[in-house]
């Protein structure tokens, strides 16, 4: 896996992807940004929650349930001090769909966090604290 990250200027950075795509990151103005973009360390956490997503809808679908939705929640806590690491990862699932059942849905939440997700599981073992929760709803009732 290969990517690049090009300066802009100020604080805004391209990323480019291996795969062909490119994200804006950018610093807040306090720092010399303008806002235009994810902070870096907002990507990792994205990275995290789409990794471990990938999973659990994998799964879901290869376990023959009607998932119509699945989002994830991401809450975490990083150091006081520099350099400012993330200390505890909270992954919060909610998963709509038909007759979805919960001993399934707990499965692909707990195969994600345990054997699949190459990014958790990375920052798990770098000593973060991962933790996962999930709650399921019926059909599409998904608020924005």
């Amino acid at each position: 896996m290969k990517a690049r990250v090009r300066w802009v200027g100020d604080a805004m950075f391209l990323g480019e992807s291996g795969s062909g795509h490119t994200v804006v990151m950018d610093g807040p103005p306090d720092h010399g940004g303008r806002n235009l973009g994810v902070r870096p360390m907002e990507m990792l956490l994205l990275g995290i929650g789409g990794c471990s997503s990938f999973d659990v809808v994998d799964i879901l679908k290869k376990s023959r349930q009607n998932v119509e939705h699945c989002e994830v929640i991401l809450e975490a806590e990083r150091a006081d001090e520099v350099p400012a690491v993330f200390t505890k990862v909270n992954l919060h699932f909610i998963v709509a769909g038909t007759a979805l059942k919960d001993s399934v849905v707990k499965r692909a939440v707990a195969l994600s966090a345990e054997k699949y997700c190459s990014a958790s599981i990375m920052f798990g073992r770098a000593g973060v604290e991962i933790t996962h929760s999930y709650e399921i709803r019926e059909g599409l009732a998904i608020q924005a």
